[in-house]
């Protein structure tokens, strides 16, 4: 009997113990989880960018003045020569930018927005297209970052277009006026691909994807919609440069934004904030970025730190493997280096964005 109750206490314990550790890791919960790579391979961290740089895609994220002059010392530590703000502003709210970012000339360059001020009214134009050479004057040397994730324009301020595409016809007028004062206009049509795919276990972006869910309503673009908007605007504005920022989010299957720098000359792509989205295709990106390296243009589109700065380097200039970004970027996914050479990334950081300034200086 005892070697009865002896060997059903062991199994109950080693079950028990079973029970245990399965149920751990089945109580752990997605955003819970914060892998550490166990691998002993190189680590390279750049203190700063190989080459001077021009940031083609960042906001107006200070609070404060002094927060302004603390960027500028980033700036000077990480490399950075000129940071473009995409304000999407205009009226009195883009004037006060350029008053306080003006401290610094050379240092940052702002853009505007459109005023769809009485979009809805007939007569509509004339009243956007004067606000918009007013801003020239003031200072804007571009238009952005304009943003249409399905509904319309929603990024200008005061007013939002919603309803309006960049193919609207409402539009046109506007876009040539860019074309006669040499304003690149950047602008950020759809979301990832995987904000559009069911939220289950199949969505390898889960996280993200969940937090920016697109949620298609009547009348709605969908994502190949919002890119065949694109390459209308593109297409009927040849005198226009524009600029699809986050790889005109076609990271997923990047032929089709490939497609689009073959046949449109005045259409450049910006790398913003999509860095996790493709560190995860090494191989694949390198060639991307060795083929289209006259069309690549460096952003960041994040909250400005020394780490963020940092990663971006590390991601495109070592060949470091299987490393982990999941506070600044959401996804548990592992990230790896390009390694792009000199010349690409000298392209990548000043020469390409130089071309764009000499467009806005021909005027």
């Amino acid at each position: 009997m005892k070697k009865y109750i002896y060997s059903f206490t062991v199994l109950f314990l080693l079950n028990s113990q079973a029970f245990s550790q399965q149920s751990a890791a089945d109580q752990l919960l997605l955003k819970d989880f914060r892998p550490v790579s166990i691998y002993v391979i190189p680590v390279t961290i750049p203190e700063k960018a190989r080459f001077p740089v021009i940031d083609m895609h960042s906001h107006s994220y200070p609070k404060s003045e002094a927060d302004i002059a603390a960027w500028v010392k980033m700036m000077d530590q990480m490399g950075i020569t000129k940071t473009i703000i995409l304000s999407g502003r205009t009226g009195a709210k883009f004037d006060s930018l350029v008053e306080v970012y003006g401290k610094y000339p050379g240092r940052f360059e702002l853009w505007c927005g459109f005023d769809y001020t009485g979009l809805d009214k007939p007569g509509f134009g004339p009243a956007a297209l004067g606000e918009l050479e007013r801003c020239y004057h003031k200072g804007a040397r571009g238009v952005g970052e304009l943003s249409d994730k399905g509904a319309g324009e929603r990024n200008s301020r005061p007013v939002q277009g919603y309803g309006l595409h960049m193919d609207d016809a409402r539009m046109k007028p506007l876009l040539q006026k860019c074309a006669e004062l040499r304003m690149p206009i950047n602008i950020h049509v759809a979301d990832p691909y995987w904000m559009y795919l069911p939220i289950d276990s199949t969505n390898d972006g889960l996280m993200n994807a969940d937090d920016w869910k697109v949620i298609l309503k009547p009348g709605m673009l969908d994502h190949g919609q919002l890119l065949q908007s694109l390459e209308n605007a593109v297409r009927e504005n040849p005198k226009t440069i524009f600029i699809a920022c986050h790889f005109a989010n076609c990271e997923y299957d990047l032929s089709k934004a490939g497609r689009l720098l073959d046949l449109y000359s005045n259409l450049y792509l910006d790398i913003a904030a999509r860095y996790a989205e493709t560190a995860t295709i090494p191989r694949y990106m390198a060639k991307f970025y060795d083929k289209y390296q006259d069309r690549l243009l460096y952003g960041t589109d994040n909250t400005p730190d020394e780490s963020m700065y940092r990663i971006t380097f590390r991601i495109l200039e070592t060949l470091d493997e299987h490393f982990y970004e999941t506070e600044l970027f959401g996804y548990h996914w592992t990230m790896n280096g390009f390694g792009l050479n000199d010349t690409i990334l000298k392209k990548l950081y000043m020469s390409n964005a130089q071309k764009i300034e000499r467009y806005e200086a021909e005027r």
